[in-house]
């Protein structure tokens, strides 16, 4: 239990560096400041992996599957980079809800902390009720596997028909809850008008973005469950993920038109993943196997799209 509260009280403490102390005043993320942000949080999350290692090696946690420090260590850098991967597709319609609410670039951080802050509760609670079910119901990994399928040929087949967060049915509800008004009050999400709270276009954009990524999180667990059912392995691989979701947003955001075919990369992995968990019961997958799919997919869909993007600029030369 100990290592369960220190990694949670260490989550906390970041978060409160990142608000009060690194991000005290509202300003725009440069894209410097952001890739340097980028970096920490990805060098903390892939620091951890010694953790890991160190943990599972002395015994310091209940250990159900009796995995080896060696084994535990892959498992949560592959969950890691599974749940990395997957948050691109969750910046871009971020960067969408943004736009559409017309928030200003200096308050996109503090709605971003509080969404990621509220995201990590409801991903908490999905993982235990996820890992739960596998647990009790054996044939539950089919119904995982057959989703993220499902998922992957959906990814596939969408078509370029910009999502609009106004015509979506969380901010219809979210209006019927709450009266609104269309100005901005700085980096408020309620004003006070006579008598009555007022939310602001900032918690309008707040409550689609964490619900948006709870409709994601549908994807990513059962994603990263293919890859091992220790709570604790998916429980900080994908807290940490999320943790620098906010830095990739502000370093990727502007970015994400360079590399079109990444789309294809994720479907490439959730494919992999959800054969992975309809097969488990009769083929073990080593880790290696599972972070080679990662890296190659992700290297095919970059290089694809850095060529595209060559041969486009020569066109219009």
């Amino acid at each position: 239990m100990i290592i369960w509260i220190s990694f949670i009280a260490l989550v906390s403490v970041f978060l409160f560096l990142d608000l009060f102390i690194f991000n005290r005043n509202a300003h725009v993320i440069s894209i410097k400041e952001a890739s340097k942000f980028t970096a920490l949080w990805v060098g903390i999350a892939l620091a951890f992996t010694i953790a890991v290692y160190l943990i599972y090696d002395g015994n310091y946690i209940d250990n159900p599957d009796q995995l080896t420090a060696w084994n535990a260590s892959l498992k949560y850098l592959t969950g890691y980079l599974i749940e990395l991967s997957l948050s691109i597709d969750n910046i871009f319609v971020i960067a969408v809800i943004f736009k559409s609410f017309s928030i200003d670039q200096k308050y996109q951080h503090r709605v971003l902390f509080w969404g990621i802050a509220g995201a990590l509760v409801f991903r908490a609670l999905m993982i235990l009720f996820g890992i739960t079910l596998i647990n009790e119901i054996s044939w539950m990994t089919y119904i995982f596997g057959g989703f993220l399928l499902y998922t992957a040929f959906k990814m596939l087949k969408s078509d370029d028909e910009e999502f609009d967060p106004k015509k979506s049915s969380i901010y219809k509800l979210a209006r019927k809850v709450f009266p609104v008004t269309d100005i901005m009050y700085g980096q408020q999400l309620f004003i006070k008008k006579m008598g009555k709270n007022i939310a602001t276009p900032l918690f309008l954009a707040l409550v689609v973005i964490e619900l948006t990524d709870v409709l994601f999180a549908l994807d990513s667990i059962p994603a990263i469950l293919a890859i091992t059912k220790d709570p604790f392995l998916v429980f900080s691989s994908n807290i940490l993920a999320i943790m620098g979701l906010r830095s990739m947003y502000f370093f990727l955001s502007n970015l994400l038109d360079k590399f079109k075919y990444i789309h294809y990369s994720l479907v490439a992995i959730l494919s992999f993943v959800g054969v992975k968990m309809i097969l488990v019961h009769h083929i073990h997958f080593p880790e290696w196997i599972s972070l080679a799919v990662i890296f190659i997919s992700l290297f095919l869909g970059a290089i694809l799209s850095k060529y595209s993007t060559t041969d486009n600029k020569n066109e219009n030369l």
